[in-house]
């Protein structure tokens, strides 16, 4: 079966699946997936060199903010 996030196993009642890929370099970017939903991603077009971060409400799972903070220039 397949389960949420590409995950290796269902979550269980009352949790979210998540899924964090950092990235390799500038080959393959990271990407950030919440409740089978893809939050950020090149394809998405709203990641960045640096740190990614989602912002998620841990109650609704809604995505509040998505960011990217560049640490690699300061």
């Amino acid at each position: 079966p397949r389960h949420a996030c590409g995950n290796k196993k269902s979550c269980p009642e009352n949790h979210f699946a998540f899924k964090i890929i950092s990235g390799a370099a500038n080959v393959v970017g990271p990407s950030i997936c919440f409740d089978d939903t893809i939050l950020m991603s090149n394809v998405k077009n709203n990641i960045g060199r640096g740190l990614n971060i989602a912002l998620v409400n841990g109650t609704s799972g809604q995505l509040l903010k998505a960011d990217t903070f560049d640490i690699y220039s300061g």
